[in-house]
């Protein structure tokens, strides 16, 4: 395969498919539209958790402290009425069945991750507040990504309020993560890089850019979708090359929204695997 194989593939799907492929600090081996700007879905998640490391860093939050787990949220729309997470949108039983009592911020963080769950995002995100992830976007150098508002915040949403992301920007708040464990950086220490990163480790949801990887390969990476939106962004470990970032975002009639493993999420596993079989040359 070829990059001009895989484009030419490409261009044969209805709709955006855009890609960020390449070395930890290095110009990327391969990009397509990759400052296209689609609706985030859950990919946004990331930046919420790097704002909550830097807020336990600067002291203004205790990871470990019991916050209250409620169903309650503001609305980014001055003036909307409150908001709230419907159950059955969510991928997480475990935070509903909290509800009315309390949760540390790094389980819910953990959640939000690993689970994806929607509740636990906006409860974090309501203590971190939506200027503090744009603050983590413009730190790790992205230059089109927007996170709004909260999750299932309609009012907004309707106001023209929301969540943009693009493959360059996730590839850059995942790099950025991954140079900082290493070297003392301006988003958060090297132990808080590492931490966020085992967390995003942990992801279990693998049906897209993980399902294009050999089983047991290494990959730090957050999905999302929802109808006509897939989205993988991932730092991938092999133990036999050295780590590359990958980001796909797709705004595409394939991706159904309903189904976890729909066309969208194979044409992932897909692009995933011929990066996969390019990785000692990238």
């Amino acid at each position: 395969m070829t990059w001009d194989d895989l484009d030419a593939h490409l261009d044969r799907v209805p709709g955006t498919v855009s890609a960020y492929v390449g070395r930890l600090d290095a110009p990327p081996t391969w990009t397509r539209h990759p400052d296209a700007a689609h609706y985030a879905a859950s990919t946004m998640k990331v930046a919420v958790l790097a704002a909550l490391h830097r807020a336990a860093e600067a002291g203004t939050l205790d990871l470990d402290a019991p916050v209250p787990v409620v169903n309650d949220f503001d609305s980014a729309q001055p003036g909307a009425p409150r908001f709230a997470n419907a159950q059955h949108y969510d991928n997480d039983d475990a935070v509903w069945d909290r509800l009315g009592g309390t949760a540390t911020l790094r389980w819910l963080a953990d959640r939000m991750i690993v689970r994806s769950s929607n509740l636990a995002t906006n409860l974090v995100l309501g203590h971190v507040g939506l200027p503090a992830v744009a603050e983590v976007w413009a730190l790790a150098g992205a230059r089109n990504s927007v996170t709004g508002r909260g999750i299932e915040d309609f009012a907004a949403r309707e106001a023209g309020i929301t969540n943009t992301v693009t493959a360059a920007d996730l590839a850059a708040l995942l790099g950025t993560l991954a140079t900082g464990a290493d070297t003392p950086g301006h988003l958060a220490s090297p132990a808080a890089c590492t931490t966020m990163l085992d967390v995003l480790l942990a992801q279990e949801h693998r049906e897209d850019l993980a399902a294009g990887l050999p089983e047991g390969t290494r990959i730090a990476h957050k999905n999302g979708w929802v109808r006509g939106v897939r989205h993988g962004a991932g730092l991938v470990l092999p133990d036999d090359a050295p780590p590359y970032l990958i980001a796909v975002c797709t705004t595409t009639d394939l991706a159904g929204g309903d189904d976890v493993e729909d066309d969208a999420c194979l044409l992932l596993a897909h692009i995933s695997a011929q990066v996969w079989a390019t990785r000692h040359q990238l």
